[in-house]
């Protein structure tokens, strides 16, 4: 980051940088647009990122006509945060997505969706959700039974959506007939009704079920589409379809790593199935497919679990490598180099700004953005990006805030004035982060913290609902500052609850006695 870009933040926001267009002929058609999602997914449980294990030949084969994006990132560690990003283009603590199941998407975001059908698409959304309640009736964690935590997807621009409000078992999720549909609290919905129909089997082909169609539906009526597609794979509970657990029962694998493994072939027979379709309708030439994982390994294999994060640090929940940075490639034909490998940073919140000069769509106003257009890296006219990657997650056993710029990765919490403690690493000849450079580098630290503190007053002002018109309607969700001042102790541990009461009994007290 230089200085004239760093002065330039400090004085109008983190708003979206002026990078040179991605020209498209004017009789160019609009390309289909595809964003693909797995949930928990580490970067290395991927066979185009090595695992030899694990047989994803579609997934491979498709990186291999596109590029390996091989450091993406996730806009977080976690679930909700990232989804956030994803459709937004914003950073989460700009409008209290704080973390899994906590939030919503405010209805006044402008998303991604909005914007493309404003410029002709068809939009929509199949499988996870995670963004707030779906649905005025649905009951389940994270809805909170009020009003302010709704973000019905058809507010954001789909006209078209068949979503869960979080993981369901990724083999028949609702029993082997289906029949446990009837009561449960996290029920798929499909454009405002709750489903009851043709769930058994693979989630991922249940998820495919209906987004082949919108996809064929969109053709027909010859309009570009924009397709959300977000599985739950292999996110827990964790089951494999039998034709995939025998693959890997054969190989004499543990239970965990068969049911993992199996879901996530599974997953990869639906992305071939999905290429195929599109090849029959004369569309994978103008298609555009991007895709990621939404976070790091729950589990990851370093600690007995079954995911890969290659060896990075840190898994799902963590700020380091391990829990944001992700399998991701980008199939673009004519547009990205086939087989090619791209190693400057990119990230979740990339999509927006990214797709939005490639389709045409513009934001409303000049609210805040934190992705940046990467069509000139993807398109490799250029190896720099211009803005740097933040984030920031409450987590007790490791740092709340990261940032990375260039090829340095900084983390602080901000407990001092200065930054003692802290921890900066080169990313390109550290993955693992094991070398601090902090001492080496205090003048990169030293700017990189400069930036992260301007980022987060602009978050609060984001927060507080200074991006969106007077009078939209808007409230925020939770205390800003509760959130953001986050204490990092690398011995610490969780208090126990009963700790925990204790406190909770000392804070009625003290409302008590103001009250009084």
């Amino acid at each position: 980051m230089n200085r004239r870009e760093f002065l330039k933040f400090t004085a109008v926001g983190l708003a979206s940088s002026a990078i040179p267009a991605f020209s498209f002929g004017k009789k160019t058609k609009k390309p289909n647009i595809i964003l693909m999602m797995t949930d928990d997914q580490g970067w290395g449980d991927v066979g185009f990122n090595g695992n030899t294990e694990i047989s994803t030949p579609n997934l491979d084969g498709i990186c291999s006509e596109g590029a390996n994006l091989y450091h993406f990132f996730s806009g977080g560690p976690v679930c909700s945060p990232t989804r956030g990003t994803c459709l937004s283009g914003r950073h989460y603590f700009r409008y209290g997505i704080w973390q899994a199941n906590s939030g919503r998407l405010p209805r006044q975001e402008y998303t991604l969706p909005q914007g493309l059908k404003d410029v002709g698409y068809q939009t929509g959304h199949f499988g996870k959700w995670h963004l707030g309640s779906p649905h005025p009736e649905y009951t389940g964690k994270g809805g909170g039974g009020s009003d302010q935590h709704l973000a019905r997807p058809e507010w954001f621009g789909y006209d078209k959506y068949f979503v869960t409000h979080h993981s369901v078992k990724t083999w028949n999720p609702y029993g082997p007939d289906g029949s446990e549909i009837d009561s449960t609290d996290n029920p798929y919905w499909e454009d405002g009704k709750r489903v009851s129909e043709r769930l058994t089997g693979d989630d991922s082909r249940i998820i495919m079920d209906r987004a082949i169609p919108f996809i064929e539906e969109a053709v027909k009526e010859q309009k570009p589409f924009f397709s959300v597609i977000w599985s739950h794979t292999p996110h827990g509970p964790l089951e494999a379809g039998p034709e995939y657990a025998k693959i890997y029962e054969a190989k004499g694998l543990d239970k965990g790593k068969v049911k993992y493994y199996g879901s996530i072939t599974a997953l990869d027979d639906q992305v071939g199935r999905l290429k195929k379709k599109l090849k029959e309708l004369d569309q994978w030439d103008n298609t555009i497919l991007w895709f990621c994982s939404d976070n790091g390994p729950a589990h990851d294999v370093r600690n007995g679990g079954y995911g890969s994060t290659g060896g990075m640090r840190g898994k799902k929940s963590y700020l380091f490598n391990g829990g944001v940075c992700v399998p991701a490639f980008l199939y673009w034909k004519g547009k990205v180099e086939a087989g090619s490998t791209i190693k400057t940073p990119m990230s979740t919140l990339d999509f927006l700004p990214t797709l939005f000069e490639a389709t045409g769509a513009k934001m409303p106003d000049a609210r805040p953005v934190d992705g940046e257009n990467v069509l000139n890296i993807v398109s490799q006219k250029t190896n720099e990006r211009k803005k740097p990657i933040p984030f920031r997650h409450k987590k007790l056993t490791a740092p709340c805030l990261a940032l990375i710029d260039d090829k340095y990765k900084y983390y602080t919490n901000f407990d001092t004035d200065q930054p003692v403690g802290d921890l900066l690493y080169d990313i390109f000849a550290d993955r693992a982060e094991e070398k601090n450079l902090i001492d080496k580098k205090p003048e990169t630290a030293q700017k990189m913290r400069a930036y992260a503190l301007e980022f987060l007053k602009s978050c609060e002002k984001s927060h507080s609902g200074l991006d969106y018109p007077k009078n939209s309607g808007y409230a925020p969700i939770g205390s800003f500052q509760d959130m953001a001042n986050i204490p990092w102790d690398p011995n610490q541990k969780k208090k126990k609850k009963s700790g925990n009461k204790k406190q909770k009994k000392i804070k009625k007290r003290q409302k008590k006695t103001k009250k009084s």
